[in-house]
């Protein structure tokens, strides 16, 4: 897959640099094109020469090039993304991940993934502390939700001395993990039009008062990012939540349940995929305060009449046409029966089923743990994945049956 591809090479100053060279032999011999991009501190691990040398192609080691350069310090990083199929960041040392996830364009590779529209792949390697310091997950969870391909580090000994997790992959897991993304070739939804519903909705008791639920709404725009990759357009309907939206996508904010509704009825028409993992609230106040309530009116406690609210999947499935519906059944007890038989009531496609008391599923995690039922009863187990992951497994089993 890889053969003809044009592959960007951005390295930066780590000690895992010294991979670089092999790294570049292989890609050759998969008969993908190659051109380096570096910052200067990269230089200090490798030169710019050797890889200019196995490359075949000057290297960009500053945002302005040298005078007797054949790159042009005005228009490089313009030509170099029209070039490029994607793009690999290897290593991505710590201060890299800082300087991409605020947007920084202080160096050569920093100043190119703001300008680049095809993949972004990172490859983190730095020591175990850093890798697990809170600021760089912080800091890897929004260049994910950015549309960032996050490759984890392997655990073994570093060249600190210590053994942990942060070692670069090998340079022949990095070529298969380039070939899968470009093999998938993020083209099998080109052209198609998916809605996709993510978050939580809050419905109101006052004026500051909500009844909602813990839905961060990972999932929903790890789906939008995944989809936009593979081609298809997309628009993300989300309820209130903390996250960035993806690159490309159009996204529409609602709050309540009732305003999910009327969004989704609106943007449904003429989607190939409608995908609903936002949760929504069944029910809502009957009657919501127009002024704060004091608590000191609620000396006695405080009773609020629910009604139900409309179900949005049901509806969508009594007017299902030609397109593919894929529902979520997020569970604690019966989870295979009970999304069984949502699947067949709300007339889906596919549901996906996971469990909130699992370690490292469902919500606020980068993670999830998920069962994906079809329609035929078939039913897929995975093993805990990157909420991405899990996207593109379920656009992997969508993408086939569009077919």
């Amino acid at each position: 897959m890889l053969n003809g591809k044009h592959i960007i090479l951005g390295v930066t100053g780590g000690i895992a640099a010294y991979k670089i060279p092999l790294l570049i032999r292989l890609l050759k011999k998969a008969k993908a094109e190659v051109k380096v991009v570096m910052t200067k501190p990269s230089a200090q691990f490798v030169t710019a020469e050797t890889l200019a040398t196995l490359s075949g192609n000057e290297v960009v080691l500053d945002i302005f090039p040298p005078e007797d350069s054949v790159i042009k310090a005005d228009t490089w990083h313009v030509k170099l993304r029209q070039w490029a199929d994607a793009m690999l960041i290897a290593p991505a040392t710590a201060n890299t991940i800082a300087k991409l996830a605020h947007g920084y364009a202080d160096n050569a590779v920093t100043m190119l993934t703001l300008a680049l529209r095809s993949p972004l792949i990172l490859s983190p390697a730095m020591d175990v502390d850093m890798w697990n310091h809170q600021a760089t997950q912080t800091n890897l969870s929004t260049l994910r939700q950015l549309g960032y391909f996050v490759l984890p580090p392997e655990t073994g000994e570093l060249a600190s001395g210590l053994v942990g997790e942060g070692r670069m992959p090998e340079v022949e897991s990095l070529v298969k993990s380039l070939d899968t993304i470009l093999s998938r070739s993020y083209e099998d939804l080109r052209g198609k039009h998916i809605l996709v519903t993510a978050g939580p909705t809050h419905e109101s008791l006052d004026p500051v008062r909500f009844i909602g639920n813990r839905s961060s709404g990972k999932m929903g725009f790890a789906l939008a990012q995944a989809a936009t990759l593979r081609g298809a357009h997309v628009t993300l309907i989300s309820g209130p939540v903390h996250l960035a939206t993806p690159n490309n996508v159009r996204r529409v904010d609602v709050e309540s349940t009732e305003q999910m509704f009327n969004a989704v009825m609106k943007h449904r028409t003429k989607k190939d995929v409608i995908i609903m993992s936002a949760a929504v609230a069944d029910y809502t106040p009957q009657k919501v305060a127009k002024v704060k309530i004091k608590k000191e009116e609620m000396k006695q406690g405080w009773v609020t009449v629910l009604k139900k609210t409309p179900d949005i999947l049901a509806t969508l499935g009594e007017k299902k046409s030609n397109g593919l519906l894929v529902g979520f059944a997020l569970e604690t007890d019966n989870g295979v029966k009970n999304a069984k038989e949502k699947l067949k009531t709300k007339n889906l496609d596919f549901i996906v089923l996971n469990n909130a008391l699992e370690e490292g599923a469902a919500f606020g995690v980068d993670t999830n743990i998920v069962s994906i039922i079809s329609r035929n009863g078939k039913l897929e187990r995975f093993p805990k994945m990157s909420k991405f992951d899990v996207a593109n497994a379920i656009l992997d089993r969508v993408a086939k049956k569009l077919k």
